[in-house]
């Protein structure tokens, strides 16, 4: 079962990486949308992606929990 875990869990922190890197892509695509398209706000799907950014933080915080947790 360790030999599980250790292949598992980078994949949880890659997972992390690339959600929190999705959230910071959108929220630059939210403060940007305003200045390119004069004025206009951006598409609620980009909303809903910045919350992308909590959430793969989140998950980096379990895996590196998860990490310490297994180094003792």
């Amino acid at each position: 079962m360790d030999d599980m875990q250790k292949t598992t869990s980078p994949r949880l922190l890659q997972a992390a990486m690339v959600i929190f890197a999705i959230g910071l892509i959108a929220l630059v695509a939210l403060f940007v949308t305003p200045l390119v398209t004069d004025g206009d706000t951006a598409p609620t799907f980009v909303y809903l992606l910045t919350m992308c950014a909590p959430l793969g933080f989140l998950l980096g915080l379990v895996y590196a929990l998860r990490a310490g947790r297994r180094a003792r």
